[in-house]
């Protein structure tokens, strides 16, 4: 039987803001398989106390349509998130048009990494808000090579300049790589001097090598969500998989 969740992104009348997730802490799971397998990820995992959505990335939006994804997910009643790999890299003017088709494919909320400056950030932020949709916000990714420090293309503080954009614009909600330990603390602490509640979600944990029990911890006291994906897509038994994980989020709850 398929449970509605009615209280998925409820009105909060005390802070006027939607809450995404009913837990402080849990997991999202990433759906980053074919078509054939999505329905069975989920039906296997949606009622898995401290799995709290599912993320859909670009490649299967190509091939089969965002809104025929979005809706194979959206019947089990929880949130859809979409990450476009990367979002909030183009024109600010495409900022509307790319959060109203987001909006009309039934997602809930959307990642955006802003790498092409602030102008676009503050127009994809408000074009997702303003759409009704909860935006995301990220600034370092969990591959190495990234920053120019470590070989790679991204301004060392670049990151942190787009967190500062997103914190003073209201969003709750930022993308923090979950395999590397001195950026989590970094960010925290820039995240929490600026606003009082952050919430994280982090992937990286699982295969990458990031781990629930040490992440939470540096994040104790604040909403925490980890996105795996193949360890629990890619695991010989899904469920058993996706229980373990969700079982180590809810230890913080």
């Amino acid at each position: 039987m398929i449970f509605l969740f009615w209280s998925i992104k409820k009105f909060n009348k005390l802070k006027s803001i939607k809450i995404m997730f009913e837990k402080n802490h849990g997991i999202i799971i990433a759906c980053d398989v074919s078509i054939d397998k999505l329905e069975e990820l989920v039906e296997k995992t949606y009622g898995i106390e401290g799995v709290v959505g599912y993320k859909i990335g670009a490649n299967l939006a190509i091939e089969h349509g965002l809104r025929e994804i979005a809706g194979k997910i959206k019947k089990y009643g929880l949130p859809v998130i979409y990450d476009h790999q990367k979002a909030g890299t183009d024109i600010p003017r495409m900022a509307e048009p790319f959060a109203k088709a987001c909006k009309n494919s039934g997602i809930d909320s959307v990642i955006i990494f802003p790498q092409a400056g602030p102008k676009s950030e503050l127009a994809f932020i408000e074009a997702i808000k303003n759409n009704g949709m909860i935006p995301m916000v990220g600034g370092e990714m969990t591959h190495e090579a990234y920053l120019i420090e470590d070989g790679g293309f991204i301004k060392d503080d670049a990151p942190s300049m787009m967190y500062e954009i997103a914190a003073k614009n209201n969003v709750e909600y930022f993308i923090i790589p979950g395999n590397k330990m001195e950026a989590i603390k970094k960010y925290h602490l820039l995240l929490t001097n600026m606003i009082n509640e952050p919430k994280y979600c982090m992937p990286g944990i699982g295969k990458q090598g990031g781990e629930i029990e040490k992440v939470f911890s540096i994040l104790r006291g604040y909403n925490a969500y980890a996105i795996i994906g193949s360890a629990i897509y890619g695991s010989d038994d899904i469920e058993k998989a996706a229980r373990k994980f969700a079982k180590e989020a809810m230890e913080f709850e």
